[in-house]
């Protein structure tokens, strides 16, 4: 796996392909699969808890006021629903 700061998802698929001994057609299905999983429960609301690794949940963020850049006029932005992560402890711990 690349050594630098950021993973492509190409990268991921020829790290998941090599460690889990398939093909990088099988590894693209498979996270392409956990993707779309992740997407779908928190389309619905839920949650995607992986232990050891983390949680994936949906947060809220209420309306507020804002600035158009441009010209400084006021704007109101609307409520939003924000996919957030919180780190599991065995992640936590890698890094440290």
């Amino acid at each position: 796996m690349n050594e630098g700061l950021l993973v492509n998802k190409t990268e991921l698929i020829e790290h998941i392909a090599m460690h889990a001994d398939i093909s990088k057609a099988a590894a693209t299905r498979a996270l392409d699969s956990m993707v779309g999983a992740v997407k779908t429960t928190l389309k619905k609301g839920g949650s995607v808890s992986l232990v050891g690794f983390g949680t994936f949940v949906v947060g809220k963020r209420a309306a507020r006021s804002g600035r158009n850049p441009r010209t400084g006029a006021a704007i109101k932005i609307k409520a939003a629903k924000v996919p957030k992560f919180r780190p599991g402890k065995a992640l936590k711990d890698a890094l440290n």
